[in-house]
């Protein structure tokens, strides 16, 4: 098929990949403008932009498409349908209505739950048992519109958003190549509004840990946003991200040091630290870390 592709974030990339691999014809690629982004705040080009331009392929990065130029310009590309995936813009009916079949999104959760901007994140942090992805039919909503295939992964205990994110992209990528070979035959089901949870974007107020909490909660919160922008507390006036962390027994005042090798009470059982990073450093285990900062038992975390 003659296909306009629509992403920004790694997410997308290896969705453009396939497409391309299946044969279809890449018209043009939509993504979001270059970003300052590194210590000189140079702008910085999305992933999806620096892979289509690998690829050789034409890349166009309105700011929106208020513009009616721009709505020209796509729909004079002639497409049979557009492929959206984390392109980061509510896409106005103008732009959904061009391609002659539509525009087909892949989202990373079992709509109906998990609709809006962080659906693998909020599935972790919600101690949900499974995910998946879902091809979609889009419309005006948000993340509203029919759905024509679907596929599950189970979360486990060790799941973090960046390993769930890399699994539910390639199950994506594979899922919509299945869809547009399966294009006329396939039957889009309409969303039920039973089950319709929002996916809001995560809060920095949210990344702090709160020892208080369960420990499900905290490890759930560890997890599902690592390792952006990463669950974090303070020892000893240090500030510290916890990437990855695994449930254990103990017991005692929230947030402290059960043992010298990062067991952290909370508001009910226990976390161990298994993965960290200093401000300005790299991730490290926890063991590594220790050499460099004694956090001994009964040590208070903030």
């Amino acid at each position: 098929m003659r296909l306009i592709f629509m992403g920004t974030p790694e997410f997308s990339v290896s969705v453009l990949d396939q497409l391309v691999s299946a044969g279809h014809e890449i018209a043009c690629v939509y993504s979001q403008p270059p970003r300052p982004a590194g210590r000189g705040k140079k702008p910085r080009p999305s992933p999806v932009q620096k892979r289509a331009e690998e690829l050789g392929l034409e890349v166009r990065t309105p700011l929106n498409f208020k513009n009616e130029a721009d709505r020209a310009e796509f729909a004079a590309l002639n497409a049979e349908a557009a492929v959206v995936v984390a392109y980061g813009l509510i896409l106005p009916q103008a732009i959904l209505d061009a391609p002659e079949r539509g525009c087909f999104n892949i989202h990373a959760s079992l709509l109906p739950r998990w609709r809006g901007a962080a659906p693998i994140q909020r599935a972790i942090m919600a101690g949900d048992a499974e995910t998946g992805v879902c091809i979609m039919q889009m419309e005006a909503g948000l993340d509203t519109g029919p759905v024509l295939l679907r596929t599950e992964t189970p979360i486990t205990a060790t799941d973090t958003a960046a390993t769930l994110h890399d699994r539910l992209a390639d199950m994506g990528a594979a899922l919509m190549v299945e869809a547009l070979a399966k294009i006329d035959t396939l039957t889009p089901e309409s969303q039920p509004d039973e089950g319709m949870t929002y996916a809001a974007k995560i809060d920095k107020a949210e990344a702090r840990i709160d020892w208080s909490k369960s420990s499900a909660e905290v490890d759930r919160l560890i997890r599902g946003i690592s390792p952006f922008p990463g669950a974090w507390f303070q020892v000893n006036g240090q500030r510290v991200k916890a990437l990855l962390s695994e449930l254990v027994d103990g017991d005692g005042s929230a947030g402290t040091a059960l043992d010298d090798g990062l067991t952290i009470a909370c508001g009910e059982g226990a976390v161990r630290l298994l993965n960290v990073q200093k401000a300005g450093k790299g991730p490290q285990p926890a063991e590594v870390f220790l050499l460099g900062t004694k956090v001994p038992a009964g040590t208070m975390l903030d």
